[in-house]
């Protein structure tokens, strides 16, 4: 990589998941030290995501780090496939996450019982990491990656598992799932509500440490940068809590949870679909199916 090619401005790479636009998005960090990746998508993407490293002037063997924010297979499934082709890249994910990397065994049995026989079209293949290029972050980690240093927090609520990332050079803020879902050109903010680990106290806490940082912007995986940091949170969270009243009183209602969850999803694609478009409503179905995060706020509420 040629020092012309250096950037310190964050950019992206859309995964075509599935053969659609802006549902994965991969941020690219370019530097004078090489490449570093912010949630590289399944394995199904990684060739779409080598075709988008060219298109940036790059190629996996510029890739120094990726940085995992979890490990929903979404954002991580493919590193192990990455790792098998190019064993010189560093891995940075939350302690809670790191073994599973190593060993993905119940990431996919838990994975499986979300998605069923849908595993291998969605995702393709699953592969361990080699543990000795995890790098485990805890609550607070400074990592030099890419000719800056980013700053990773803990930001459980989404997951247990989740960090965000923040870029000092342009105050970026790689969010993940922590700061929900928003499609291009469109303010409708969705949260990613997926079973088995929903914490809303946790989350609204992950929200303020993020927003704590004072971002410039937020780079959401599904799908892209928010320029209204503050505002897309307060949309966030407001369709967060409506959501989790809509749960919670289903479950005091008749019916089979199936009944209740193919209604949510129903109710929620067609609000989305009113205030945004169908084409949108569709695209964050298929980031975060609305029937698992029935499932997820559901589960947070029996708990409680």
């Amino acid at each position: 990589m040629t020092q012309s090619s250096i950037s310190s401005t964050p950019e992206s790479i859309d995964l075509h998941f599935l053969g659609h636009q802006s549902v994965i998005g991969t941020a690219i960090l370019k530097g004078a030290d090489g490449v570093a990746l912010i949630d590289p998508g399944p394995s199904t993407t990684v060739p779409a995501l080598e075709k988008g490293l060219a298109a940036h002037g790059v190629s996996f063997s510029d890739v120094r780090a990726l940085l995992l924010t979890h490990i929903h297979l979404d954002h991580c499934g493919g590193t192990g496939t990455i790792l098998a082709a190019h064993p010189h890249i560093d891995v940075y994910v939350h302690e809670r996450g790191a073994p599973h990397m190593a060993d993905p065994a119940k990431l996919i049995a838990s994975a499986t019982r979300l998605y069923k026989d849908d595993m291998a079209r969605l995702w393709g293949a699953i592969l361990p990491v080699p543990a000795s290029r995890i790098h485990a972050l805890g609550e607070r980690t400074e990592i030099p990656v890419a000719g800056r240093t980013l700053e990773a927090i803990w930001t459980p609520g989404h997951a247990s598992h989740h960090v965000c990332y923040l870029d000092a050079t342009d105050r970026t803020a790689f969010t993940g799932d922590t700061a929900g879902m928003c499609r291009p050109g469109h303010t409708e903010a969705v949260p990613p509500a997926l079973p088995p680990e929903v914490d809303l106290e946790a989350w609204r806490q992950s929200t303020d440490r993020v927003l704590a940082w004072q971002p410039r912007a937020l780079f959401l995986t599904h799908f892209g940068a928010r320029r209204d940091p503050e505002a897309h949170v307060d949309r966030f969270w407001r369709r967060l809590d409506d959501w989790s009243a809509r749960v919670r009183e289903s479950l005091s209602e008749s019916g089979t949870d199936e009944e209740k969850e193919q209604a949510f999803a129903a109710w929620a694609k067609q609000d989305l679909a009113a205030r945004s478009t169908p084409e949108d409503a569709e695209a964050h179905y298929m980031a975060a199916p609305f029937t698992l995060c029935w499932q997820g706020l559901a589960r947070y509420w029996r708990k409680k």
